[in-house]
């Protein structure tokens, strides 16, 4: 089992406390150290390598988002606040997860356990014990207009695009995302979903029909492109 190195910032005593306490509950966590300062927290990082800070976003001196463009070489990031108004900002600066309080431990555990899974695939594969690539990971992250979404890959059926926004369709619901195709496309394993037309992507374990220029998903007629059709025959063949 691997150790994880973490740190906790938060300048509010009582969720400090609160933080150290979920921390030495969890065996592949080792804390060490915990700061209210954002400064002394920077001083820290300089001297000590880290994998994996619990930040709070609000604190006196400067915010944590501020103190995550000071750093260099980001460690794992997840953010503690009692505001969600931040979400946008955090997806921007690439944090791992973003914990709203009051935090429940079950909530905490689900968020350093795909940290663990993460550094763990990332130590097999330097030890030469595993080769990691995207096909592996079940699960991503994506923007909607006021939040940061965990999405797991196993609910979408199809994406769809409209105008400059994306429109998921998942199992259970419909969710509108900011980002743009090339950028959703980077996310996801190439083995699982395929573009197949200008304004589609299709997760290839939902498709029950393939016609010649058509594909059945659900009630979902989806056109397949010209450009894309080749591509995605041979795909579909091999």
């Amino acid at each position: 089992m691997i150790k994880i190195r973490c740190i906790a910032v938060d300048d509010e005593p009582p969720a400090l406390r609160q933080m150290e306490e979920y921390i030495r509950q969890v065996p592949y966590l080792d804390l060490l150290g915990s700061f209210s300062n954002p400064m002394d927290t920077l001083g820290f990082l300089k001297e000590n390598k880290v994998d994996l800070i619990f930040l709070d976003i609000q604190m006196e001196q400067f915010t944590g988002l501020e103190l995550l463009k000071l750093l260099k070489n980001q460690p794992k990031i997840i953010l503690t606040t009692a505001y969600d108004s931040y979400a946008l900002q955090a997806f921007d600066l690439e944090v791992d997860d973003y914990l709203l309080k009051p935090i429940s431990f079950d909530r905490f555990c689900k968020a350093t356990e795909r940290i663990y899974n993460d550094l763990n695939l990332v130590s097999q594969m330097k030890s030469g014990n595993v080769t990691i690539n995207s096909d592996e990971l079940d699960y991503i992250f994506i923007r909607t207009k006021s939040r940061i979404q965990r999405l797991d890959l196993n609910d979408i059926l199809y994406i769809e695009g409209l105008k400059e926004y994306l429109i998921i369709n998942t199992l259970s619901e419909r969710i509108i995302t900011l980002m743009t195709f090339n950028q959703i496309l980077k996310k996801l394993p190439e083995k699982k979903f395929q573009r197949v037309h200008k304004s589609y992507i299709v997760a290839l374990k939902k498709i029950e029909i393939i016609r010649k220029s058509s594909i059945l998903i659900g009630e979902k007629v989806i056109p397949i492109g010209a450009s894309f059709r080749d591509n995605f025959l041979k795909l579909i063949e091999t």
